[in-house]
């Protein structure tokens, strides 16, 4: 009987083998949470923009290639460093909150690439942040103007990055830097006005002190006028006799002076 030689179904298996073998790591792609894919046909139209894959396990022909993008929420942390108003150097720490726009990473990807963060978020922040700095003075940015300067950043970032297939949530301004020589300054500034403040309470205490002393001062015053217009002769007699009696009533030993005149009173002198 002729030999038949090796059954084709065997050798289909082999070669399959052999390619998984040869190529099963570039066969497919496990996307995880968070992420989004998108594909490149090498002998195909190239880059797909249209269609996005999600989570889990994606196969496709070993000469296409599965381009990855995580898509979560994620922050960047950046400093622009510039001048304000008056040319003094201000330094702005933010963070960046931002994603990729899921349906739209094949429109990145084209456009962009996956190092967007280095080729487009950074440089269009550090734009923006600096035409922001230049229009205030930086105690106007660290006091009354922090929230304006936030969030014209923010709208400006949010208005350029969102046709370029990227969200920005929020924008933080995590600290306003300044040379030391300023922070001094302002430092002397703030103890000046203290001491300022502390001064005027003292001037409005001193103040109202002699006003109190005034009112007192009125109302003795008011007080010895009118006692005055009711001590008749006859009353300060009558109070002479009373002190009188009640010195005479105590024990120690005493000197009578008798008054002279007709309405004289004795004079009691006292001693131990």
């Amino acid at each position: 009987m002729e030999n038949q030689g090796i059954p084709r179904a065997v050798v289909f298996i082999l070669l399959g083998v052999i390619v998984l073998v040869i190529f099963g790591s570039q066969m497919y792609t496990n996307i995880q949470p968070g992420q989004k894919g998108v594909k490149f046909y090498s002998l195909g139209n190239g880059l797909d923009t249209e269609t996005t894959y999600g989570q889990g396990m994606n196969f496709y022909l070993p000469w296409n290639k599965m381009i990855v993008y995580d898509v979560k929420t994620q922050t960047l942390a950046f400093q622009v460093d510039g001048k304000d108003k008056n040319q003094v150097q201000c330094a702005l720490a933010m963070n960046v909150i931002y994603h990729p726009i899921e349906s739209e990473i094949g429109e990145l990807e084209n456009k962009v690439g996956s190092d967007y963060v280095n080729k487009l978020i950074k440089p269009k922040l550090e734009d923006i942040a600096l035409t922001v700095i230049k229009e205030y003075t930086y105690d106007q940015i660290i006091s009354t103007k922090k929230d304006t300067v936030k969030l014209w950043i923010q709208t400006k970032m949010k208005e350029e990055l969102s046709s370029r297939h990227i969200e920005i949530e929020e924008i933080k301004i995590s600290d306003i830097i300044i040379s030391g020589k300023i922070e001094a300054s302002i430092e002397r500034k703030v103890e000046a006005e203290q001491l300022k403040e502390e001064q005027q309470y003292i001037l409005e205490r001193k103040e109202k002190e002699r006003e109190i002393r005034l009112v007192e001062a009125k109302a003795e015053a008011d007080y010895n006028i009118q006692m005055q217009a009711t001590l008749t002769p006859e009353i300060l007699k009558w109070h002479g006799i009373l002190a009188t009696q009640k010195l005479a009533e105590s024990d120690n030993a005493k000197v009578v002076v008798v008054g002279s005149g007709k309405d004289g009173l004795p004079l009691i002198l006292g001693g131990q």
